[in-house]
């Protein structure tokens, strides 16, 4: 008879189950493994700050508060727009929330992770800054995120392209290509381009 309780007992025992803490089986916050809360976190938020993923076309908050527009175009190109200000880019991009903000990155060719701080519409107005001019006219205006350098010296930075009013030999009113690079890390000009015959040439300031 003892034997027979100490079997119901044993019995009993296996149905309840032993829960081991910190598994989460008692938590109600907790679904099955990978389904999350229900709450809708971002994948860099559950993973960690370090953590990206690819960038989808829509609207985003930028870290500055900026509102991005990001364009998926033909040939897998991304379109970045700011304040009516965009930029073309050939390359893949990854986003990843920092509470409520969005931080663009890039994997550059030499292996370094690059973050995108400074937006199209910054990047133009320090460009057009340094070549003297007030307003970047679209379709006179090109604007491209890209690599530029060599090596370890690989930087991802704002290509803006354009035009200027020029006198060749302070006779001849000449178009002048123009082109200035801004480092899309630091906002930073690290390039300033002009044809071969610009010390031939008077450029005045844009009214």
């Amino acid at each position: 008879m003892l034997a027979g309780i100490f079997l119901m007992g044993f019995v009993v025992a296996q149905g309840q189950g032993v829960h081991e803490p910190g598994t989460g089986i008692e938590n109600p916050e907790v679904g099955e493994a990978g389904q999350g809360t229900g709450q809708g976190l971002d994948d860099s938020e559950v993973l960690g700050a370090g953590v990206g993923k690819q960038v989808m076309a829509g609207n985003y908050i930028g870290e500055a508060g900026q509102q991005i527009r990001i364009q998926k175009n033909v040939n897998n190109r991304v379109q970045l727009r700011v304040n009516n200000i965009s930029a073309d880019c050939g390359f893949n991009l990854t986003q990843r929330q920092v509470q409520n903000r969005t931080v663009l990155e890039t994997k550059l060719s030499n292996g370094r992770n690059a973050e995108i701080k400074v937006m199209p519409d910054s990047a133009s107005g320090v460009a057009l800054q340094r070549l003297g001019l007030k307003s970047c006219v679209e379709g006179e205006c090109n604007i491209e995120l890209k690599e530029v350098g060599r090596g370890e010296g690989i930087k991802i930075a704002y290509e803006v392209n354009t035009q200027r009013q020029s006198k060749f030999l302070g006779l001849f009113g000449a178009r002048m290509q123009v082109q200035a690079q801004v480092d899309a890390e630091t906002g930073e000009v690290i390039r300033v381009k002009k044809p071969w015959w610009a010390f031939l040439a008077s450029e005045s300031e844009e009214e």
